[in-house]
């Protein structure tokens, strides 16, 4: 009963094939061998993006961090909200790859707003040289509490931002994920809305180790190329991150995991909503979901070996056993039915 997260998840049997067809003979280095280049040429095409420049790494930490290095100045500032992974969970990466760009969090609950993001910059206005600069805006998508931006709240976020000479950049972490919830296409989602530059992740959707960069204005990518460098993401043996991706999107393999995800997902919400002691904080449209139930089912739960994280409230400290604590749980491509059921029952 695993429900941590979808970074614990078995790697599908499709990446070991492309794995192993890749590990033979011997192949040029640092991306320079065909099969970067043909991977390349596949995520242009899953974003109708044939100029688009499409890069390599293997961490969502190096291609957030990266991305927005090559969007931002030491002396900007770096719009998100006050969830996004860049603010809470990569260890100031942004800032130091940057240089020394800060990051302006807002406090909007799950998603950034248009209204917030103009109110931010218009906190900034008149500043001058003794303030931040107008840096990126980045919105992440799935949302860090499990919602999806529809196009049309991505559409009000880019107008403020283009109407300030501001770029933007998606946190694509789990982009196959709210791709299936829209209904849409990566490039309805993306650049046909003024997005910039895209994280598009993948290891939270079933592979080892590998994410993909892209920039569809083909200008950003010497600079990228350089900071990767510098920074150490450059891998020699790089086909075996393109193996990944290859086999990742073969066959539509990335968008079948993440509809399984989602399916699990809505399986797991439609019986927890039957359980007048479960509360949602937020409407789950992906595959993870934020709920509240009574402390003693959480204790039950975790006793019998489920596994899933707690906000707030710590399960260990003293309270009373009807006490509301919050909870994460996420729902993997892999998660077998059974094992929900098994969870539902302990909690009811």
């Amino acid at each position: 009963m695993y429900l941590a997260s979808d970074n614990i998840g078995p790697v599908p049997d499709q990446i070991f094939a492309a794995l192993k067809e890749a590990n033979t003979g011997t192949c040029t280095s640092y991306g320079g061998d065909p099969l970067t280049a043909e991977v390349a040429g596949m995520i242009r095409d899953v974003f109708e993006a044939p100029e688009a420049a499409v890069f390599l790494v293997a961490t969502g930490t190096a291609a957030n961090a990266l991305a927005l290095a090559t969007l931002a100045k030491p002396w900007d500032t770096i719009f998100c909200t006050s969830v996004a992974h860049i603010n809470e969970d990569e260890c100031n990466a942004p800032e130091f790859f940057t240089g020394g760009a800060k990051l302006t969090a807002l406090a909007t609950g799950d998603k950034l707003t248009s209204e917030a993001l103009q109110s931010a910059i218009g906190d900034l206005a008149g500043r001058g040289v003794h303030g931040p600069q107008l840096g990126p805006v980045s919105l992440t998508q799935v949302s860090e509490k499990g919602t999806v931006y529809s196009l049309e709240e991505i559409d009000a976020i880019v107008s403020v931002a283009k109407a300030h000479g501001m770029p933007v950049h998606m946190d694509g972490a789990r982009f196959a994920n709210a791709l299936v919830t829209l209904n849409c296409t990566a490039a309805e989602m993306t650049w046909k809305r003024g997005i910039d530059a895209v994280s598009f992740g993948c290891s939270k959707n079933g592979l080892m180790s590998a994410e993909a960069v892209v920039f569809f204005d083909p200008s950003f990518a010497w600079e990228f190329e350089l900071r990767r460098k510098r920074a150490g993401h450059l891998f020699s043996k790089h086909r075996y991150l393109s193996a990944q991706v290859k086999g990742y999107l073969e066959n539509d393999l990335w968008l079948d995991l993440a509809r399984r995800a989602n399916e699990n997902a809505i399986y797991l919400g439609d019986q927890l909503r039957a359980l007048r002691h479960v509360e949602f904080d937020y409407p789950p449209e992906a595959n993870i979901m934020f709920v509240q139930f009574p402390r003693k089912y959480h204790q039950r739960a975790i006793d019998a070996g489920a596994t899933y994280h707690f906000y707030g409230k710590s399960l260990h400290e003293n309270g009373p056993e009807e006490e509301m604590l919050h909870a994460r749980l996420v729902c993997d491509w892999s998660l077998a039915k059974e094992d929900i059921d098994r969870f539902v029952s302990l909690i009811s």
